[in-house]
């Protein structure tokens, strides 16, 4: 827009402060606006690079509760000087006049300088305390009485005795304040020759248009083009709208949604799982235990059998299983789950379609330590697929296409791993381009047969837990697992552009 057209542009209050600013280049106020009249003017017009702000911060030092009282009454210990003047004083006197804090401050600050000698309990006045009238302390505080200072402008005299007041309570604070200053440009100064004579009139109001005044003026341009603040409106938390994001994804895949409790028991979570019940990663260093109630319901006793069956002896599947003797009261303990492979187990119990494809998100927890990539409770997101002629190479397949799409991911690996409940087994890398390194993303396999054929199903199963609050980190490029949770209003607003 050229300056006779922004020239048009200008609200009163804009041109008042541009001729304001011809004759003194720079301005901290106006005598014909408020405050914050001025600053919003200010601001419209460093917008159209007409004027600049210049910002200056400065540290002044004000009087609290304790300095004001002070400066009507003395430092305490100018009034025990003054009282000593008259006649000496006991301590448990000067304690009555100044009470016991403040005695003790003042009398051991008078002998510090000489000011005073103690003689059986006596307190006298020296030759020095009888021309005492003030002290440093005193003159600084007279002063902030008057105005506050500017701390880079002490004297040397004047700093020992801030140092000194700052060490007693509530007499001085030190605080930060910030001005703004508004100098006009070369390009403010070149828009004054443009100036209309008579500005246009706002059309702001029904009494504009009902009094009729627009038909013989001229109405103020509105420049369309000029920036506007920020708008924040109220949305989904960017985390929370990511998780239904991947739900929307997976049933986009084919998948059906699938649930389980928070609370299982260990069948659910472990032995259905073919984890023995002596494996470590059943002890409370690895999984929390639930203290009341201690003890949850078994399912069907078909599967409880078979499932104890294909632990000790492998049962019908032609393993050898795992050769110990398998406990029901184990089995129906109570914990939070420790991840959401039981939510398949329990799919397989109630049945699943062949061919069938299936997937859950859901909270598990687990004691760890709390740190920028560890939280004691977080989410997966499990998954399962069954058909007769799936194999390995399948699994990886769908492995990297879920993490392309829906992750972004552009590149991803696979190591060899180890889980009791799948053969082969698998974890998945994808490289983060924002974060500039290798993500761990979770473990994969195909169900071993003593975990499917004791569930009723005779097909193979490939199934998948990923960390799925790991995904959202790849994806805006945290380092902090915990900022998923946080509640910084800055941070809300900035990965809620997130498209």
């Amino acid at each position: 827009m050229n300056l006779k057209l922004l020239a048009e542009t200008l609200q009163p209050a804009e041109v008042i402060l541009l001729k304001a600013l011809s004759k003194s280049k720079v301005l901290d106020s106006h005598n014909r606006m408020s405050n914050v009249a001025f600053m919003r003017a200010a601001m419209y017009l460093s917008n159209k690079k007409l004027v600049r702000i210049l910002k200056s911060e400065k540290q002044v030092i004000t009087l609290m509760e304790n300095g004001i009282d002070a400066a009507k009454k003395f430092l305490p210990e100018l009034i025990l000087a003054n009282a000593l003047k008259k006649e000496s004083l006991t301590f448990k006197r000067g304690e009555k006049l100044l009470g016991s804090d403040k005695f003790r401050f003042a009398i051991g600050y008078l002998r510090s300088g000489n000011y005073v000698r103690v003689e059986k309990g006596i307190i006298y006045l020296t030759s020095e305390g009888k021309n005492l009238k003030t002290t440093p302390e005193m003159n600084l505080i007279k002063k902030l009485s008057k105005s506050e200072l500017n701390l880079s402008k002490l004297s040397a005299a004047e700093k020992a005795s801030f140092l000194a007041l700052s060490k007693r309570k509530r007499v001085i604070s030190l605080v930060k304040r910030t001005e703004y200053n508004v100098r006009i440009t070369p390009r403010g100064e070149e828009i004054l020759t443009n100036l209309p004579r008579i500005p246009g009139i706002e059309l702001n109001s029904p009494s504009v248009i009902k009094s009729g005044i627009w038909k013989s003026k001229k109405f103020r341009r509105y420049d369309v083009e000029a920036p506007v603040p920020d708008t924040h409106l109220g949305k989904k938390q960017p985390y929370m709208q990511f998780l239904d994001d991947i739900r929307t994804k997976m049933v986009e895949l084919g998948f059906k949604e699938m649930n389980g409790p928070l609370i299982e028991t260990e069948f659910h979570n472990f032995d259905a799982l073919y984890q023995p019940q002596n494996h470590p990663a059943r002890t409370f260093t690895d999984v929390y235990k639930l203290k009341n109630p201690k003890m949850g319901k078994l399912p069907n006793k078909k599967f409880v059998d078979a499932v104890k069956a294909a632990h000790e002896t492998g049962g019908k599947t032609g393993s050898k299983g795992l050769q110990y003797s398998w406990n029901d009261k184990i089995s129906k303990q109570l914990m939070p789950r420790s991840h959401t492979t039981p939510v398949s187990a329990r799919q397989m119990m109630k049945g699943i379609e062949v061919p069938g494809k299936y997937f859950g998100v859901g909270r598990v927890f687990r004691p760890d330590v709390l740190d920028a990539t560890h939280l004691l409770e977080f989410n997966q997101l499990e998954g399962i697929v069954i058909d007769k002629d799936l194999s390995f190479a399948n699994l990886l397949g769908m492995l990297k296409k879920f993490a392309i799409e829906a992750a972004g991911a552009k590149k991803v690996r696979f190591f060899p791993d180890y889980f009791p409940f799948t053969e082969p087994s698998v974890q998945m890398d994808v490289w983060s381009e924002k974060l500039n390194k290798w993500v761990e993303f979770g473990g994969a396999g195909i169900f071993r047969p003593e975990l499917t054929e004791s569930l009723g199903i005779k097909e193979p199963v490939i199934a998948w837990g990923l960390g799925i609050d790991r995904m959202f980190m790849q994806k805006i490029g945290s380092r902090d697992i915990r900022e998923l949770f946080a509640d910084n209003i800055a941070w809300l607003r900035k990965q809620g552009a997130i498209e």
